[in-house]
């Protein structure tokens, strides 16, 4: 579904493409208004009587369209919602008790229009009312059983079915807010977390490179000995400062297991890959962990490009070894296959993996006659 022509759900048109194409769609339930129309081009009334019939059944659908629509983009004042139901209901009522019980299908409109503009405690009791009102109208017709029935049930499911859809769309506004406010409540965090770290590794060091440039400055017309010395230890300290820097910048750019699962997650959805993903992952070593994220990230990007899979399993599984427990990981598709060629990818993987004191095997799918599995061990040691 393109987006450019179709607005999301609980979000007004932005383009005049997207309201055009929400415009049509409540047109298309228009077509229901087919019975009114038909009645007043058999021309069984007064000239005087189908104008009127004309005039009231363009405003009623004006009105409809008005309210429908403008408190889709933008809700409405409550007065000026509760104001527009009553002159659709009154409308309603007096073309159908002029013009005969075919009329009374506009009571389903209302009903609808009600659905979709109150909150949900109080349109559980204007759609009733509606029905209701419909009803004692339609039974001083000739015939109320032969029409009552047709319009009796839509207008109560349509009633409250626009009510479920509008608190669905009142949800959905909801948690989309909430997951903006929780994405810049986390970006906050990450700001404080990253002042406080660039505070704790630089605050003392700034400061004993100040004092000692000033111990310098003092020392230097009488004591060029003792001077030099103090310029040496600010040397000292300013490599030290740049390798901690360091250090930290590469901690906040290392990979995490928890974030490459989610990573894989969105990765094989967007391929359109049935994916098996842990929800969570067990605690490792910051090294071992940031080989098992790599290697995972590497795994993922394979099935994704290369091996044609339609499924992908993905797990994560503690194991006692006679050299200690181990962490596997494990990421098998139902792929192309083929034999394991240790090209780039393959060999900085397992390079990296080495480094840890783990191993990677590769090989063809367990479960399938294609497929491919890659198997990575890293120990755990006494983090586990």
């Amino acid at each position: 579904m393109n987006e450019e022509t179709f607005a999301g759900i609980g979000r007004p048109p932005a383009t005049r493409r997207q309201a055009a194409t929400k415009l049509l769609w409540i047109f298309i339930w228009l077509a229901f208004m087919g019975a009114p129309v038909s009645d007043l081009l058999r021309g069984e009334h007064t000239g005087r009587a189908t104008a009127l019939g004309w005039l009231g059944l363009v405003s009623f659908v004006a009105v409809y369209l008005v309210l429908v629509f403008r408190h889709t983009n933008r809700p409405l004042d409550r007065t000026v919602v509760h104001a527009t139901l009553a002159v659709l209901v009154t409308l309603a009522t007096v073309l159908a008790l002029t013009l005969g019980p075919v009329w009374l299908t506009l009571f389903v409109y209302a009903s609808v229009s009600a659905g979709a503009t109150l909150p949900l405690s109080q349109a559980r009791v204007v759609i009733p009312a509606i029905t209701v009102a419909m009803v004692l109208i339609g039974l001083t017709t000739d015939n109320p059983g032969d029409i009552l029935p047709a319009v009796v049930i839509p207008a109560l499911l349509g009633g409250f079915a626009m009510a479920g859809v509008r608190q669905m769309v009142r949800t959905t506004i909801a948690l989309r807010e909430a997951r903006a406010t929780v994405a810049q409540l986390a970006a906050n965090e990450e700001r404080l977390r990253l002042a406080r770290d660039l505070h704790d590794l630089l605050g003392h060091s700034l400061s004993l490179i100040t004092l000692k440039s000033e111990l310098a400055g003092r020392m230097l017309p009488d004591q060029p000995e003792r001077a030099a010395q103090q310029v040496a230890d600010i040397e000292k300290v300013s490599r030290q400062a740049l390798v901690d820097v360091r250090e930290a910048v590469t901690g906040y750019r290392r990979p995490t297991l928890p974030g490459e699962l989610a990573g894989a997650r969105t990765a094989l959805a967007a391929a359109g890959i049935t994916a098996e993903v842990p929800s969570e992952a067990p605690e490792v070593p910051e090294k071992q962990e940031a080989a098992l994220a790599w290697s995972l990230r590497e795994a993922v990007t394979n099935v994704v490009r290369h091996s044609s899979a339609r499924r992908c399993v993905i797990a994560l599984t503690p194991r006692q070894t006679l050299d200690g427990p181990v962490l596997e990981l494990t990421v098998e598709d139902n792929g192309l296959g083929g034999s394991p060629s240790f090209g780039n990818g393959l060999t900085g993987l397992s390079e990296r993996i080495t480094e840890v004191g783990g191993t990677v095997d590769a090989g063809s799918g367990r479960g399938s006659p294609g497929g491919f599995t890659l198997t990575v061990r890293v120990p755990l040691g006494s983090a586990s």
